[in-house]
């Protein structure tokens, strides 16, 4: 079974690859120290397998498992932490391997004898009413996955089937609807258009055209967004309250 390690600790990983290698049947493809790594390295190597830490700077360990799932061929999932809560719940579902570190040898091997891939309805369980919103929105590009952190986007813009995230060092192409986005990011992001969403963290100004057409200017950006009369309303009362 092909393996990636994902452990924001250099010996909690050491100790993973030892344990994992010395089994013929097993075969360590990769090390990630976060969850963005994890992403991309999984996109790269397409492990079967993925040993997942829960608690890690940045983005989760369960975050990170939900970005898995829109790969072409997810694998599975078998979670190490410190934490029994986590564990708990995780045991009650039987949905994925849980395992409590310090992991011993005959309880890793017995979990990768029994790792199922992971679904999406497993993880919707996993999560249960506690689900985190994701901090980062994951993008298929020429590069592989990239992940743009969420702190960065300025606005979404939907075209056709399609929605441009646009960030501070550019943007990128996602295969998700405004609508779903909006629901997620509701309290982040305001609608000002029937095809726009933009962050209020980063609002600077409303101005006007020589038209007398009301836009939305956001910091770091030369162009401006659209807002339309039907949502102006809505977003004036929203800069009101920045």
């Amino acid at each position: 079974m092909r393996i990636l390690i994902v452990d924001d600790e250099t010996l909690a990983r050491d100790r993973l690859k030892r344990m994992c290698e010395g089994e013929a049947q097993h075969e360590v493809v990769g090390e990630a120290a976060n969850g963005t790594q994890a992403v991309q390295l999984c996109d790269e190597l397409q492990p079967e397998l993925v040993l997942l830490d829960i608690r890690m700077p940045g983005m989760d360990g369960l975050e990170t498992a939900r970005h898995f799932l829109g790969l072409d061929d997810p694998p599975a999932v078998i979670f190490c932490t410190a934490y029994e809560e986590h564990a708990i719940a995780a045991f009650d579902l039987q949905a994925v391997g849980y395992l409590l570190k310090p992991v011993r040898k005959d309880k890793l091997l017995d979990a990768l004898g029994k790792a199922v891939r992971l679904n999406r309805a497993q993880l919707s369980a996993l999560q249960g009413d506690n689900q985190a919103r994701r901090s980062h929105i994951a993008a298929r590009t020429h590069k592989g996955i990239e992940l743009i952190s969420l702190d960065t986007v300025r606005y979404f813009q939907a075209d056709q089937k399609y929605v441009t995230v646009r960030y501070s060092e550019g943007e990128v192409i996602v295969d998700e609807t405004l609508r779903e986005l909006e629901t997620e990011f509701a309290d982040l992001f305001v609608r000002v258009h029937r095809n726009a969403l933009v962050a209020m963290r980063h609002v600077e100004a409303l101005v006007k055209d020589g038209d007398g057409h009301v836009a939305v200017r956001l910091q770091g950006l030369d162009e401006t967004i659209a807002i339309s009369r039907r949502h102006l309303p809505g977003v004036r009362k929203v800069i009101k309250r920045l």
